[in-house]
């Protein structure tokens, strides 16, 4: 099947062919038809399906025709963080190019005043992160009553990072007759609900099973020592198959030191992650985009959204603590149809949240060969033996040949010899490791659209 057989018009069948597409994906064939016949859409897909497309794609078509009204956006788009709206918007500004639609985006970080002055204009599509959109509504800037269309991205996200009051307040003040699309990777109780709730009679389409990683990804678990595990990541790094990675850690800390490490062993390694200034993240990723830097190391804050062709292995130097982020970081590689590789490193104290992951995507993640991980455990042990020989206590030397005492002299007690101290443990300073947790919080990126 072509995009052609999806009822999308000419031009923008052009851009799409223009963007290096030729063939749907399984959520574009189940999504597009029904929107473009108004029904409402409960959409599970895991990342990196094409889903962002699947609802961009109709929406252009639909509004290509209307006008927008001054503080009075036409469609609206909820997003989870800053990088999803910023990279939602740059999808309409591509497949968009031959339809004359006005944009906004409303997210947190940048100046509210250019933004302010984008709504008075009026504009078709609302792109908009809950926090920024409520606080500019309870300023009186915008009115939600010519909204028609809304767009609910990553819902199970929303519910973590616990925007789901915040989108029920929002759709009561949407018209009650307009077309809702509900997308989410997994559908938990709280998620049916709200889609019970202001979705009205919706075709749901399921593209794989909930939580489910990727099958163009192949999977690995490399067993380490927390020792061996900085030259274990190095060993697999070297692999002639790896073009570009993105490295995840679960501390900003750890992203910083790593980032460090890799550069000084000779990667053309950057970073991105939550301390970092909003301008230093978008020269990282724009550096990594243009293939300045080969491994992004990076926090969870990067885990979602990033849609970066050509990623070729994803490495989990932590394990992560909650399993569903899992499939979020290894979605990064193997996108639309492509391959990939995913490693793990994982330490003993890890086979708890290994064994969560494997229940959450129902898998059984092979454990690595034990070429990278044994060279990196062998050379360890190496360096430590002659601080373990210095501690060892020194061997006595054989006792003398003794003439013959009379005995009372054999009786005689020897004195007891002094007791002897422990020696001194090592003091091990604080590597803070535990200088807060960098796990998912809202996106970063600040685009300037219409650049």
């Amino acid at each position: 099947m072509s995009f052609a057989d999806l009822g999308l018009s000419d031009e923008l069948l052009r851009a799409v062919n223009e963007a290096g597409y030729s063939e749907p994906t399984p959520i574009q064939v189940g999504v597009i038809p029904s929107v473009l016949m108004m029904r409402d859409i409960i959409g599970i897909a895991q990342t990196g399906t094409g889903k962002t497309a699947a609802f961009v794609l109709p929406m252009i078509d639909i509004l290509g025709e209307g006008r927008s009204r001054a503080r009075m956006p036409r469609s609206l788009i909820l997003e989870p963080t800053r990088e999803l709206a910023a990279q939602v918007a740059e999808n309409f500004e591509k497949y968009g190019k031959y339809h004359k639609l006005s944009m906004a985006l409303l997210i947190g970080g940048v100046q509210m005043g250019d933004q302010v002055k984008a709504l008075e204009k009026g504009v078709d599509v609302l792109i908009a992160t809950p926090g920024r959109l409520m606080d500019l509504f309870g300023r009186g800037k915008i009115l939600l009553t010519g909204c028609s269309l809304l767009v609910i991205d990553e819902a199970d996200r929303m519910l973590d990072m616990g925007f789901i009051p915040d989108i029920e307040e929002i759709c009561t003040k949407l018209p009650a007759g307009r077309q809702t699309l509900l997308f989410s990777a997994t559908m938990p109780p709280p998620i049916k609900k709200l889609a019970d709730r202001f979705l009205s009679n919706p075709k749901s389409i399921e593209v794989a099973r909930p939580a489910s990683a990727n099958l163009q990804i192949e999977q690995r678990i490399v067993e380490v020592s927390s020792r061996g595990k900085k030259d274990a990541l190095i060993d697999l790094l070297r692999a002639p198959d790896v073009s570009t990675a993105i490295v995840f850690s679960n501390r900003k800390t750890t992203v910083r030191e790593l980032a460090q490490s890799l550069s000084r062993a000779g990667f053309k390694a950057g970073q991105i992650q939550g301390d970092m200034e909003q301008a230093d993240r978008i020269r990282e990723l724009d550096r990594f985009k243009a293939g300045e830097i080969a491994i992004l190391v990076a926090s969870d804050v990067a885990a979602r959204g990033l849609d970066i062709k050509g990623v070729s292995h994803i490495f989990n130097y932590d394990v992560p603590w909650h399993p569903d982020d899992y499939v979020h970081r290894i979605g990064r590689t193997g996108r639309a149809g492509a391959t990939g590789k995913a490693f793990t490193l994982a330490t003993p104290d890890d086979a708890e949240a290994v064994a969560n992951i494997e229940k959450l995507t129902n898998t059984q993640i092979p454990r690595a060969g034990k070429s990278a991980a044994a060279a990196a455990e062998t050379r360890a042990p190496v360096e430590e033996k002659p601080k373990r020989a210095r501690a060892e206590p020194r061997s006595r030397p054989a006792p003398k040949t003794e003439t013959p005492r009379s005995a009372p002299e054999r009786a005689a007690p020897r004195p007891s010899p002094p007791p002897r101290r422990p020696a001194p443990r090592p003091v091990v300073e604080n590597d803070g490791q535990d200088e807060g947790w960098n796990g998912p919080v809202p996106g970063f990126l600040d685009f300037k659209l219409g650049s």
